[in-house]
């Protein structure tokens, strides 16, 4: 089909020729300019949406997808639980713990930290802990034997290793005749893991569901049941259904209210990245402005012989608009190519910058992660794409009318 002659004229103004190679110029420099903002945009949220992924792997590594705890105390009878919750064809996996708060001393250290009793076989159904072991095996302890998994943090801060002994002591006494006694009991550390979270690997440990049961004095009934679900997202309604079966309270967490605070903040900062980088965005439109501005002004003698030849108003404005519009879509179209193309390759660009500069970008003892993620979302990139094209679209609004207004009798006058 043939294309329209306003398209036709309007990019033969975007070509350059003898005498118009300045206003050429601006209109690359135009599309260059939305192109580059697009590009950092799609970056920028990339790289945030890696490091939420990455926190969110690590969280759930540690942290249950969901969990059922008792409301008055312990569970009566977590078995009978678990054995209901297998039975849900959205509950792959459920393990019970026993937790409690207490001091953990090593000569003349101290850490207050969590205290989580496991069975080790089940516990490895639920979460990642056994992946983040950097030394020992969770499958280590055994019940009577009194021994501890703790985490780096916890072993550095008390300077303890494989082999040493830590006290614990309970935040539960007990109460004698002469007063209040804290329970306090020797462990063996027998492991150590690292998960890269301060809150896990400072506040932390965990030793035999038997064991603790028997210092928190449970009688060997649960704190709570943790549970591995199909749809990570689901976790709480799944365990809220499975908590009204119960005869008992209970109350229902997961790993979205757990660390709420961590994902809001990403979610935020996404926000308002995305508001300051579309101001840059912005910025690159006006650039359209000024070029079509010109062209305008360039083209007074072609807009009044256009009209002479019955051109409406509307036409003129179409010219005009379709200049500014395909150099927006030009732009944008180079900044999606140019923003994955950086995307995919951005570990091979972070490892050439440190070393053409010797430096350290993305220490993995500051930041516990080697390479810099990254994680590029459809929706988020069609969303950039679209704020590109309507801010270029915009662009066209003031120039393109200009045009149309123009009275072809005053400008041929000069010429």
């Amino acid at each position: 089909m043939k294309q329209p002659y306003e398209l036709s004229v309007a990019l033969r103004y975007l070509r350059a020729r003898r005498g118009d190679s300045f206003i050429s110029f601006i209109s690359i420099v135009s599309m260059v300019g939305i192109g580059l903002a697009v590009a950092v945009l799609i970056v920028v949220l990339s790289v945030m949406n890696g490091f939420e992924f990455e926190l969110q792997q690590r969280i759930l590594g540690m942290a249950s997808h969901a969990s059922i705890h008792g409301y008055d105390g312990p569970l009566e009878d977590w078995q009978a639980l678990r054995e209901r919750a297998l039975e849900r064809g959205d509950v792959v996996a459920a393990a019970p713990f026993v937790e409690g708060q207490a001091l953990a001393a090593a000569g003349d250290a101290a850490v207050g930290l969590s205290v989580r009793g496991v069975l080790p076989e089940l516990e490895k159904t639920v979460s990642e802990v056994e992946g983040f072991m950097q030394a020992g095996d969770l499958g280590s302890l055994v019940s009577g034997e009194y021994r501890i998994v703790i985490g780096s943090g916890v072993a550095e801060a008390l300077g303890v290793g494989i082999g040493d002994e830590v006290l614990l002591v309970l935040a539960q006494g007990l109460v004698t005749p002469v007063g209040i006694t804290p329970r306090y009991r020797t462990f063996t550390v027998s492991g150590i893991f690292e998960a890269g979270m301060y809150e896990y690997d400072r506040g932390l440990v965990f030793v035999h569901f038997g064991d603790a049961a028997r210092m928190l004095r449970t009688d060997g009934r649960a704190s709570g049941l943790r549970l591995a679900v199909t749809d990570v997202y689901f976790g709480r309604d799944i365990a809220t259904a499975l908590a009204r079966t119960l005869d008992e309270r209970s109350y229902v967490n997961d790993w979205t209210r757990q660390h709420v605070n961590f994902f809001n903040s990403i979610r935020l900062s996404k926000a308002i990245m995305f508001v300051i980088l579309s101001m840059v965005i912005a910025v690159a439109a006006f650039n359209i402005v000024s070029t079509l501005v010109m062209v305008v002004r360039d083209k007074k003698g072609d807009i009044a012989i256009l009209r002479s030849f019955g051109a409406s108003p509307r036409s003129v404005m179409t010219v005009f608009a379709s200049q500014g519009t395909m150099i927006g879509l030009v732009g944008t179209a180079a900044g999606l190519l140019l923003g994955l193309l950086v995307t995919t390759q951005l570990d091979a660009v972070v490892r050439l910058i440190e070393a053409s500069f010797d430096i350290d970008l993305l220490s993995a003892e500051v930041y516990f992660l080697g390479d810099l993620p990254s994680q590029v979302r459809a929706g988020e990139v069609a969303q950039i794409a679209l704020v590109a094209l309507a801010l270029a679209v915009l662009a066209t609004i003031y120039p393109a009318l200009s045009a149309a207004r123009q009275h072809p009798a005053e400008a041929l006058r000069y010429e």
